[in-house]
């Protein structure tokens, strides 16, 4: 038996002993070692994804860990070997996945919300979904890479270019992983953040910020861009303030970049659109070459993965720390331990 975090109910998560069986053909056996708790575990933990969650759920998908048992078939791979899981499980057949989107498969199975997760102490996935991590990469900084991919992914699907203005509004993890992936591609950026605490962070990583509570933004945006508006914006905070924020910053043919998950329809500005010729784009998930290149970035500091992480917290913690990560506030991202479930590191 192992231990796992559970998803039983609307606000109700427990850890409990889980059943394992040895990884079958085409399969591995993990030891996570730390798993990252994402927005998309706390609309889990909200309730809000109980059509496609089924209790009791292991959750989590951002992690790390290490080969622990390898099933018949699988080569390339032996116990020891670090790792990090790309969650993805697709059908080959539909569509989506017959165009060679097969990161948007039409039935997809995103492992850790509709099949279980990351956060126990033994994990059986598809040898397919694993990625190689460097032997110099600290497990912990490694959780990092999925959020990474999703930034990359991001960057790449908006296409930023040298020189380009690039505005990313929602200052969380996703939001400034974004910004340090855009300003590597060679952007000039700035993240529109309420919390002062995430501005400060921001900028302590190198990155310009902006208030939108106490700043004129058009008035920045006109004097940074000598009145032509922005050429990218990235929407990531999944608020309708934020909605219209990412439109109005942008310039004659702009992209907007939609990055948030947003519960609900949204009023825009579509004459801003038609008046501009502004171009929308959705951006979802990765592909593998999206992960190769987050481990690259998180293994030589580009993001620097360790300043993002505020807290460490032992697997049975973990249910309190998703109550703690409901605020914000002065957390941006919440490592759980799997390895030890005695120690809390403040970090």
């Amino acid at each position: 038996m192992t231990l796992a975090v559970r998803y039983l109910s609307a606000r109700t998560l427990d850890t409990a002993p889980a059943a394992t069986a040895p990884p079958g053909p085409g399969e591995v056996e993990l030891a996570p070692a730390y798993v990252g708790i994402c927005g998309t575990d706390l609309h889990i933990f909200h309730g809000d994804m109980d059509a496609r969650v089924a209790p009791p759920a292991v959750l989590g998908h951002e992690m790390s860990g290490r080969v622990t048992r390898v099933g018949p078939g699988v080569e390339g791979w032996a116990p020891g070997d670090a790792v990090t899981v790309m969650p993805l499980r697709w059908d080959d057949t539909c569509p989506a996945c017959r165009c060679g989107h097969q990161h948007i498969c039409q039935h997809l199975d995103f492992i850790g919300i509709d099949s279980p997760g990351a956060m126990q102490q033994r994990w059986t996935v598809p040898a397919a979904t694993l990625i190689r991590l460097p032997d110099s990469l600290p497990l912990d900084r490694a959780a990092l890479v999925e959020p990474t991919a999703v930034a990359v992914h991001d960057v790449g699907r908006a296409d930023v270019g040298e020189g380009e203005k690039v505005v990313v509004v929602g200052g969380g993890p996703v939001g400034v992983l974004i910004a340090l992936v855009a300003q590597a591609a060679g952007g000039d950026v700035r993240v529109v953040e309420l919390n002062a605490h995430r501005r400060l962070l921001a900028q302590k990583l190198g990155l310009a910020t902006w208030d939108p509570a106490a700043e004129d933004l058009p008035e920045l945006v006109r004097q940074w861009t000598g009145d032509a508006g922005a050429d990218v914006a990235f929407e990531v905070s999944g608020a309708a303030g934020g909605v219209d924020t990412a439109v109005e910053v942008l310039g004659v043919r702009g992209r907007l970049c939609l990055v948030a998950i947003h519960p609900r329809p949204r009023e825009v500005n579509l004459h801003r659109f038609f008046w501009r010729e502004l171009t929308l784009i959705g951006a979802r998930l990765y592909d593998r070459s999206d992960f190769e290149k987050a481990v690259a970035l998180v293994a030589d500091g580009t993001v620097p993965a360790d300043r993002l992480i505020s807290k460490v917290v032992p697997l049975t913690q973990a249910p309190a720390a998703f109550e703690a990560l409901e605020g914000g506030g002065d957390v941006m991202k919440i490592l759980v331990d799997c390895t030890d479930d005695t120690q809390e590191t403040a970090v």
